[in-house]
């Protein structure tokens, strides 16, 4: 009775069953409990049920990768979205600074017009001068014709008498004069919480905020002092409560202030760009006036009859003093740095420097010129400091070493190529010791070592590169590079070490490490940078460690066996352990093995012979690994020490025992070693090294079995 139940669960769960499924589970009105009661009971056996729950598994993974990509795709239009609304924000402040222009543009025109009906109609400008000294907040021009200069004079008197610690960095000057001043409200930009009580002092050329003194009412602190050139104004759109403020922005820094009221806000903005404006046209006139050329003095008449080719002369050297500043470009140019400054344009901003330098590259420095050079320069540290900031380490070191090429060339453009050179390898160094950090310490050396290299030695391959791309004029800086390398290769040894030898690995972990070391840093070389002698030098001492460390663990366990030899046959029971046996010392190099074997399983060598035979050749190629020259005494003398104490114990044994059946197989053993294991040990250190090892030669020389005085009981080795 249950076929028809299963044949239908398996339509269902079969094909295109899955999105019948899909639908079941997405519908309203599911209840889960009801389901699997149904499911229970058409499913027909404990094997029906585990293959719907795989379905429902496998509905439910797929959901999750669903889910996934849909936050992924989300998360990639909110960076985009994000981005766009960045873009617009500098539109739209870019829009609100030109409406601002045209706005003081109208406002000129209007002016010039009213100036010129007072010429027309001298009573009209009487009634208008009249109004000007009732009304604060009229332009400055009218402000000028109504005030003297002695209540200019005694109005900035007062202003230092006020405020503390701003007559240094305020001087009287007869052309300096207070416009318009205030109490406010200091906000924190970030937070928006209230900070300080304000007092804002509005003169001709520069706006001075100063803080209130607790103790002494009317009296100020001197808190900062901005130049209107590069100043500027935003309005802040009121957001209950946070209403009736203003922002000023000045490269790098902002600050937000609250007025008292709507009306008081609204006239510290017009008063600002009512005195921001006619600072610039001030400036412009005085430039053009400047740039005109001066009549020259008369000179007494003379009766010198060269005097007049000699005036001739000199006057076309008068025009050449001449350098035109009134070009609109030229004019706009701070506040035009200042812009592509804020919205980080900083090859703009070069390119302004450059084209500004080309233009003023043959022109004598005169001192509108030096006036320009001045306010340029400002600028040009504003944005040497943003540059910087991009090349610290604090910054993002994610991207690799072209992220920071941006910074780079247009420092190297300002003629920083010494500074960008030492944050280019610090932002590198940095970066480098943060891969590294974040490196898992596997459980095997031998793979974390392989990924450590992988790291290092890629990323200063990428670093080389990028140096040589970057700075491919400036040859004075590579030896800044090789420096850096050497020490960012120090980095790398000392994490090196610390997993390799100080965890006291064996030698031929050791070795495979270094040996992975070597060939990654061969890699250089596709660059012609070769820094093998240098991780040799670093890691010289640490192998040396280890070469000895070793050597001790051989002799000890040398000894050991020598105090329990019973000068006996091995007997290895097995065909198969003697073909092992035959397999190991062909490996070790011994060739002729089988005329030291017997009958049978037996080997005609003591097991104290053998062993010490296979662990000094397995010593000797773990340590060729490890050669290079600076290593060749210590590799040569630990051999010495090692092959000594079997020498040692050979000979002692020779001389001592009486019985002449172990003698016999005494010196078939000593001369397995001096004819058979010496030989060998010398041909593999001369291939490995090079060079024959005169120490070894006579140590076989020395150590030829020869006749002895059976009643002596000592050494002669």
């Amino acid at each position: 009775g249950g076929g028809p139940r299963v044949e239908a669960l398996a339509m269902a769960l079969g094909e295109g069953g899955g999105s019948r499924l899909r639908r079941q589970l997405e519908s309203g009105g599911f209840a889960a409990g009801e389901y699997v009661k149904q499911l229970s009971q058409q499913s027909d056996g404990d094997r029906d049920l585990q293959e719907h729950r795989q379905r429902i598994q496998a509905l439910s993974e797929e959901t999750a990768q669903s889910l996934k990509r849909n936050v992924y795709q989300n998360y990639r239009q909110f960076i985009e979205t994000a981005r766009e609304i960045s873009y617009l924000e500098s539109e739209m402040y870019q829009l609100s600074h030109i409406l601002t222009e045209q706005k003081g543009i109208m406002e000129a025109v209007t002016q010039a017009l009213l100036l010129q009906a007072d010429r027309d109609d001298p009573a009209l400008g009487a009634r208008r001068t009249v109004t000007a000294a009732t009304d604060p907040f009229l332009p400055l021009s009218a402000k000028e014709a109504a005030a003297s200069e002695e209540g200019r004079q005694r109005t900035l008197t007062t202003l230092l008498e006020k405020v503390e610690g701003c007559r240094d960095l305020l001087p009287e000057s007869p052309g300096k004069y207070l416009v318009y001043n205030g109490d406010l409200v200091e906000y924190d930009a970030d937070h928006m919480a209230q900070i300080q009580r304000v007092h804002a002092f509005l003169m001709n050329d520069c706006l001075l905020v100063a803080t209130a003194l607790p103790n002494r009412r009317g009296a100020y602190r001197y808190d900062a002092l901005y130049p209107l050139d590069g100043l500027a104004v935003v309005n802040v759109k009121d957001n209950p409560p946070m209403k009736d403020m203003f922002k000023l922005l000045m490269f790098p820094e902002s600050r937000i202030f609250q007025a008292e009221n709507a009306k008081i806000k609204k006239e510290w903005l017009e008063v600002l760009e009512e005195t921001k404006r006619n600072r610039v046209l001030s400036e412009k006139r005085r430039l053009e006036q400047e740039a005109l050329p001066r009549p020259a003095p008369t000179p007494p008449e003379s009766t010198n009859p060269f005097e007049e080719d000699e005036e001739e002369e000199e006057e076309p050297s008068a025009e050449e003093e001449v350098v035109d500043l009134s070009l609109e470009w030229i004019q706009e140019l701070p506040e035009d740095l200042d812009v592509c400054i804020a919205q980080r344009d900083f090859e703009g901003a070069v390119d302004l420097l450059d084209k500004l330098n080309e233009y003023l590259g043959d022109k004598p420095v005169s001192q509108p010129v030096k006036e320009l050079r001045a306010k340029v320069d400002e600028r040009v540290r504003q944005l040497t400091d943003v540059l910087v900031f991009e090349l610290s380490p604090d910054r993002s070191l994610r991207g690799g070493p072209r992220a920071t090429r941006r910074a780079v060339s247009q420092l190297i453009r300002l003629g920083q190529s010494t500074k960008a050179c030492e944050l280019f390898l610090k932002n590198r160094a940095a970066a480098v010791q943060t891969a590294i950090r974040q490196l898992r310490i596997e459980g095997a050396t031998l793979l974390y070592i392989h990924k450590l290299c992988h790291v290092f030695f890629t990323s200063l391959l990428e670093t080389a590169r990028e140096f040589e791309t970057d700075f491919a004029g400036n040859n004075g800086c590579y030896s800044a590079f090789v420096v850096w390398a050497r020490s960012s290769m120090k980095m790398f040894v000392d994490a090196f070490s610390k997993q390799v030898f100080d965890s006291k690995e064996s030698l031929s972990t050791a070795a495979e490490c270094v040996k992975v070391a070597k060939e990654h840093c061969k890699q250089l070389s596709e660059i012609g940078l070769d820094l093998t002698f240098i991780i040799h030098a670093l890691l010289v001492k640490d192998i040396k460690g280890a070469l000895q460390s070793y050597k001790d663990i051989i002799i000890e366990a040398t000894k050991h066996r020598n105090s329990e030899e019973m000068w006996r046959r091995m007997n290895l029971m097995t065909p198969e352990a003697l073909g092992k046996l035959r397999e190991e010392m062909r490996s070790c190099g011994v060739g002729n093995f089988d005329q030291y074997t017997g009958d049978d399983c037996w080997v005609n060598l003591s097991y104290t012979v053998v062993a010490f035979t296979k662990q000094t050749m397995a010593f000797l190629e773990e340590a060729l690994k490890l050669y290079f020259p600076e290593l060749h005494m210590v590799l040569l003398e630990s051999l010495v020490e090692i092959i000594l104490v079997a020498v040692q114990h050979v000979d002692y044994s020779l001389r001592c025992e009486q019985d002449p059946e172990k003698k016999a197989f005494i010196r078939q053993n000593a001369s397995f070693l001096y004819e058979t294991v010496l030989p060998v040990v010398e041909k593999r250190f001369e291939e490995g090294v090079g060079k024959p090892a005169k120490q070894l030669q006579d140590l076989r020389n020395a150590s030829r079995l020869m006749r002895v005085n059976p009643e002596s009981t000592t050494s002669v080795v």
